[in-house]
């Protein structure tokens, strides 16, 4: 599919440089050969508009810039007079057959193909005037015109062909990544829920047995409810997510108080760290607030607090601060003293279903809560990372406040 993807953007590229270099050598070829066309007619009615002073060519002006002759006929047709140095006139035969090859045509103006030459006719009450000039250059302009766009035309196609194979490898890294994600994220889904639906799967049919106790099979049922709500709990994070991804979703914020938003979240867990021996202290700077979902917000903290609590080591000190961090910005810190996180970690640790540490699948945890926290901090324009120096392990985030 990716191969195909780039494909197409070539393609389409190439399709759009073929045509806008075939529209602008086009144009150019047409503005030259009608700028010479121009010069040369203009220069012959110049000379047309004084037939009585025909003299040598070099005394014609700046507007003669071509070789031309003139030829002057009498009130029946005959040959009176010609001028001009650059032909040999002295074959009448000659200049018979272009005086004939001129009153052919209707058209005061036009060109004999056969000798290169444009002519123009003046008529008089007495004479007719006939002024011829070469176009020998004005085609050869033209065909090495011709030759330099096929050039250009040419190597322009390869140079754009090239840039567009590499602007394709660009273009479509974010969807291969994300075509990458998918699979990864599909193949890790399955894999969590096929855990609690064997376990299911076997306590029922343990239960279903008759050579089991009435006590064992209620053992066998609270484990199915227990894998239940398990697949429940994921089902629900999957949800959210995808929730999440989808651009065309818009949150109705409004402003929140997240100076108080957080104290409030600190409550709840509070007691469950002194329950487990950890020291838990906050400093949150008053009067911060932000435009965003109270609730989401609320639930970024609790899953860096549930982190907190889940990995710190025993005894370990957490800390919650919020400040302000230059004109218009605020920073949230959740910092716990426990086992570091390796660095090749720190690069994954918001993907879905990433653990750094395998034993957090037999803490309840699927690896998606990072994954909710980020999705939820990018929705309010912000950002979240993760540091781990000196046995201390913390997450910031950073979101634009009121």
């Amino acid at each position: 599919m990716i191969k195909k993807l780039r494909f197409k953007f070539v393609v389409i590229n190439m399709t759009i440089v073929t045509l806008m270099l075939a529209v602008i050598l086009g144009l150019v070829f047409y503005f030259t050969r009608a700028d010479l066309e121009s010069e040369s007619i203009h220069m012959l009615q110049s000379i047309a508009a004084q037939p009585f002073h025909l003299g040598v060519p070099s005394e014609q002006g700046e507007d003669v810039r071509l070789p031309f002759f003139t030829i002057q006929l009498g009130p029946f047709g005959e040959l009176v007079a010609t001028g001009g140095g650059y032909y040999d006139l002295s074959d009448e035969a000659f200049l018979q057959d272009l005086v004939e090859e001129a009153f052919s045509s209707p058209r005061r103006l036009g060109v004999i193909s056969a000798y290169n030459l444009r002519y123009y006719r003046a008529d008089t009450p007495v004479n007719q005037y006939l002024v011829f000039a070469d176009t020998s250059s004005e085609s050869a302009t033209l065909d090495n015109l011709v030759r330099t766009c096929i050039v250009i035309f040419c190597l322009s196609f390869f140079l754009f062909l090239g840039i567009s194979i590499l602007l394709s490898r660009w273009a479509v890294r974010p969807v291969e990544r994300a075509w990458q994600q998918q699979r990864q994220f599909v193949a890790d889904a399955s894999h969590e829920l096929k855990t609690p639906l064997t376990v299911i799967l076997t306590n029922t049919e343990l239960a279903r047995s008759p050579d089991y106790r009435p006590e064992d099979r209620d053992r066998f049922l609270a484990s199915i409810q227990t894998m239940s709500q398990q697949m429940r709990r994921l089902i629900e994070q999957l949800l959210q997510l995808a929730r999440a991804d989808q651009a065309e979703v818009k949150d109705a914020f409004v402003p929140v108080d997240l100076s108080r938003l957080v104290s409030d979240a600190l409550l709840p867990f509070e007691p469950i760290f002194f329950e487990a021996g950890l020291p838990l202290t906050a400093d949150i700077a008053e009067g911060i607030r932000v435009q965003g979902d109270a609730a989401q917000l609320r639930q970024v903290l609790e899953v860096l607090l549930d982190n907190a609590r889940k990995y710190a080591q025993a005894g370990g000190t957490t800390w919650v601060t919020l400040e302000r961090r230059g004109k218009g910005r605020c920073v949230l810190t959740v910092a716990d003293q426990g086992e570091a996180i390796p660095p090749q970690a720190l690069e994954h640790i918001f993907e879905r279903f990433y653990r750094a540490d395998p034993a957090r699948s037999r803490t309840g945890s699927f690896g998606l809560g990072l994954s909710i926290a980020r999705a939820i901090v990018k929705r309010h324009r912000g950002r979240i990372w993760a540091e781990s120096r000196e046995g201390v392990n913390t997450f910031r985030l950073e979101l634009p406040c009121l």
